[in-house]
């Protein structure tokens, strides 16, 4: 090929125009820079890139069009010591590639420390025109407030689902087929949370075992739908991933149902200095990466060898331009970032006032759209949960905590477990934020599922090939006299139960919940709980479950309770309750009751208890509806009793309620509609089983059956 066009400095990456294509690279310390064009026969083509502005390296060269493979070539000094890590010999993926093609294969050749050109084994970038896309409008914009979040993996979702044909599952088109959408649709979530969809690879010792990185928290490509959850991939379509992901996108908000996308921006798969080199590392190490003082290593804040340094303006330039990629071009309405206090890092410590956070919290964009921190990283100050500013929600593992410690009969401290039902005041009102910054979870890809909870004491991660090493040791949970699965149906019962308890207590507590895929209907992991490596049926959800009635009827509760909270504003606040009437001559917003019917007083808060009620008064709720108007509601009464013998229980009466309403009765192992009909009258004295929640809704009228 001809020498190129000049050409421009932006927009970054490969982008055609329909005539052929600008090539531009950021590579700030390196000396020359070479596009390197690969044909269908593998052959490569090296087109250096003479012209250089603002440290970007960039021409135009006609004739060049969708479907093009491509990569870089950085040439500058191999001098470890000094951070610097050029080696043309490396074949580079672009940051801003819209797809990727290919495998990466492990090869010696691919470590910038070892000699060989790396190009065989490396996947290539793709051209991609970007004028036509599919429109993936509009938006469902769920206020954070009425937002309940499915956690899932694309691949997982869909690799046993009965339904979907074969040649879909465990892809985009797969998630987007109607079977999976009804179950969405009828289970009553409003947004669905994809575990990272950014092009990944397996991590070298993955690799060597034979495995593959199931989860995909090992980014190498931000702009770029992972080709391996594609189906047009499959059958051969270059670049077929970004159209399929649009329209996975565009059918979920078909159904009312968001896309939030778990992105990681503190680190990349090449891991550390004796890691792979595959893109950043070969375009300017010292500026992609955190450096340690001797800057032959890595500062590692995230246990994965490396951190992005977003002290760098063109990092954080990198990241912002992904996130308002997907957001627009995408249709994706939130992020979810994955070790965020990583981000949040300026020099050393976590600041809340970081080029990052700044950056992100004046862009117009991401205003726009929802953004969650997992708000901790493994570095030291990385625990920052309630510590993130406005415009974040945050994963609120204090919530997790407490909730597994109080079904599980851990002595639970009562002002602790007040604050998590409530919203959380005490994490998130100081800063002005309000209680849907609070995302409520009792387990997420990172842990045991729900089952797996209440089945097992020990992780069994010994298939990973780690002696049992890998995965937490804290996990809170409880087997209730036997590991693992039983035969004893007296037992199951039980466990059962558990699970209703700490669905039931997630889906109705203050704040935002977010549901585990699987969980709904009793998947297992078989006390794995830590499946990142595992591609199989353990770490696939498990449709043939529905087939069983115990699994089915939980599957029933988990739709009435989260329709239960859709129905009723009251059990979705958008403020802080006060324990105040919120208006003159209300009944208090919030009410916490004692076993014999009496609001506790300041000394109930320092004893220990195993039974706790929470009354929340929808006569006049908090705040104000769209144009002015009050918003009121049902009041509910929802009691928990986490001991193991029968509790005499008084139901308040005058003025919080004549009669009672049972909604949720999680004692039942069965059918969770079998009481809608049980009234029971304020001042009557129960018999509360143990380990069961129970949901009343308040009626002030006199109630008589005919």
């Amino acid at each position: 090929m001809s020498r190129p066009w000049p050409g421009s400095w932006r927009p970054l990456g490969l982008s055609y125009d329909g005539q052929g294509v600008n090539a531009a690279l950021w590579a700030a310390g390196a000396a020359g820079v070479d596009l390197c064009l690969f044909g269908e026969d593998g052959a490569e083509e090296r087109v250096p890139l003479t012209e250089s502005t603002f440290h970007v390296w960039h021409g135009y060269l006609p004739g060049i069009g969708p479907g093009q493979r491509y990569g870089f070539r950085v040439h500058g000094p191999w001098d470890p010591g000094s951070g610097r890590r050029w080696n043309p010999e490396k074949l580079l993926l672009d940051p801003y590639a819209r797809a990727v093609d290919g495998d990466f294969t492990l090869n010696e050749a691919t470590f910038g420390h070892l000699p060989g050109d790396s190009a065989p084994f490396m996947p290539k970038g793709v051209v991609v025109d970007e004028s036509v896309r599919v429109d993936t409008g509009p938006r469902p914009l769920i206020p954070f407030a009425e937002t309940v979040i499915y956690e899932t993996n694309v691949r997982g979702l869909t690799m046993r689902h009965p339904d979907v044909p074969e040649d879909l599952r465990g892809t985009y088109a797969g998630l987007a087929h109607p079977a999976v959408l009804d179950h969405l649709i009828k289970l009553g979530i409003t947004a669905v949370e994809l575990l990272p969809v950014h092009h990944f690879i397996s991590e070298p010792h993955l690799l060597e075992q034979g495995k593959v990185n199931s989860w995909g928290y090992n980014s190498i490509g931000y702009f770029a739908p992972h080709a391996g959850y594609s189906a047009a991939v499959r059958r051969g379509v270059r670049g077929g991933q970004v159209r399929e992901f649009q329209e996975m996108v565009a059918a979920l908000h078909r159904a009312g149902i968001e896309v939030i996308l778990d992105v990681v921006y503190n680190h990349t798969a090449e891991g550390n200095q004796d890691g792979p080199t595959l893109s950043f590392r070969g375009i300017d190490n010292d500026c992609y990466y955190r450096l340690a003082d001797d800057p032959q290593y890595y500062r590692d804040y995230t246990g994965c060898g490396n951190t992005l340094n977003v002290t760098q303006p063109h990092v954080i330039q990198l990241i912002t331009d992904s996130l308002r990629y997907w957001a627009t071009e995408m249709g994706v309405d939130g992020f979810r970032f994955d070790l965020a206090s990583a981000l949040a890092r300026s020099l050393h410590d976590v600041d809340k006032l970081s080029a990052f956070l700044t950056t992100i919290s004046q862009d117009p964009v991401l205003q726009g759209v929802k953004l969650i921190a997992e708000p901790w990283d493994v570095g030291e100050g990385g625990y920052q949960v309630g510590e993130f500013p406005p415009l974040w929600a945050e994963w609120n593992d204090k919530f997790r905590d407490t909730a597994r410690d109080y079904w599980r009969g851990a002595r639970t401290d009562v002002r602790e477990l007040a604050y998590r039902l409530s919203g959380s005041s005490d994490l998130y009102q100081d800063d002005g934020r309000r209680p849907y910054a609070s995302i409520n979870f009792i387990t997420a890809h990172d842990g045991f599922t729900m089952r797996d909870l209440v089945t097992y004491e020990q992780k069994h991660n010994e298939a990973h090939g780690e002696e049992n090493r890998d995965g937490s040791n804290d996990n809170r949970s409880c087997n209730y006299g036997v590991e693992g699965e039983t035969d004893d149906e007296k037992l199951n019962i039980l466990r059962r139960s558990q699970i209703r308890n700490l669905l039931s207590m997630m889906l109705l507590a203050t704040g935002v919940p977010m549901l585990l895929s699987g969980d709904e209907m009793g998947r297992t992991q078989h006390g794995d709980n830590n499946a990142y490596c595992v591609d199989d049926e353990t770490s696939w959800v498990d449709w043939s479950l529905l087939e069983k009635p115990q699994w089915r009827s939980l599957l029933d509760l988990t739709r009435r309770v989260i329709h239960l909270r859709r129905r009723h504003p009251v059990l979705r606040q958008r403020l802080f309750f006060s324990g105040q009437p919120a208006y003159p001559g209300g009944l208090q917003d919030i009410a916490w009751f004692r076993p014999d019917g009496n609001e506790m007083n300041e000394g109930d808060w320092f004893e220990p208890s195993t039974a706790l009620a929470v009354y929340l008064s929808g006569q006049d709720i908090r705040g104000r509806g769209p144009h002015g108007e009050r918003i009121t509601d049902d009041s509910f009464l929802m009691i928990m009793y986490s001991g193991w013998e029968d509790l005499d229980f008084t139901l308040p009466g005058d003025p919080w309620a004549r009669w009672y309403q049972v909604a949720v009765d999680t004692s039942l192992d069965g059918d969770p509609g079998a009481r809608d009909d049980v009234m029971l009258a304020g001042g009557t004295t129960l018999a509360l089983p143990p380990r069961s929640l129970l949901l009343l809704r308040a009626d002030h009228e006199l109630w008589s059956a005919t």
